[in-house]
């Protein structure tokens, strides 16, 4: 069987299947499901629910919270007011000047750095010219040169390379 044969085959296989499966079990089958929504207990227990009024709980809760709210807000210090609480606070805070002092030096600090990574990113290893034949070098009349059209090449040394 060919290759392109095959795959047709497989790929029939799974077309045939659907992509969602059906739930074969149903949920109406449970006498009791059926009892259950209409509010009425198969198990013969009544569901009794508290009263709802505004004697609960929790409008105690937020009537007392209110009010703290409200005298909180009455009763607080003005914004410009010293008292005790901006007394500790400024006591345990850190000065601004600090905080200055500290961002202008880790300014200069980060600027330094991207400096110095820049000079790294930029280095280049110095030229190097390779000749092929570096005895030509050597090779050179010192006789009928014009005056200042010879190169001294007295300190020039010839590598080998070694390797």
């Amino acid at each position: 069987m060919s290759l392109a044969r095959a795959g047709s085959v497989v790929l029939r296989k799974h077309a045939a299947r659907p992509l969602v499966q059906s739930r074969l079990a149903s949920s109406h089958a449970d006498p009791h499901h059926h009892q259950d929504h209409h509010g009425e207990s198969s198990h013969g227990q009544d569901l009794s629910f508290p009263k709802e009024n505004f004697s609960s709980h929790v409008w105690g809760k937020s009537i007392l919270a209110v009010a703290g709210v409200i005298a909180f807000y009455n009763f607080a210090p003005a914004p410009g007011e010293d008292n005790y609480i901006s007394r500790v606070i400024s006591h345990y805070s850190t000065p601004s000047e600090y905080w200055q002092k500290l961002n202008e030096q880790h300014l200069a600090l980060s600027a330094q750095a991207q400096s110095d990574q820049l000079v790294i990113a930029e280095a280049q290893m110095p030229p190097v010219h390779r000749y092929r034949y570096p005895q030509s070098l050597e090779q050179y009349s010192p006789h009928l040169h014009a005056v200042g059209r010879s190169v001294d090449l007295s300190s020039v040394a010839v590598k080998t390379d070694n390797a």
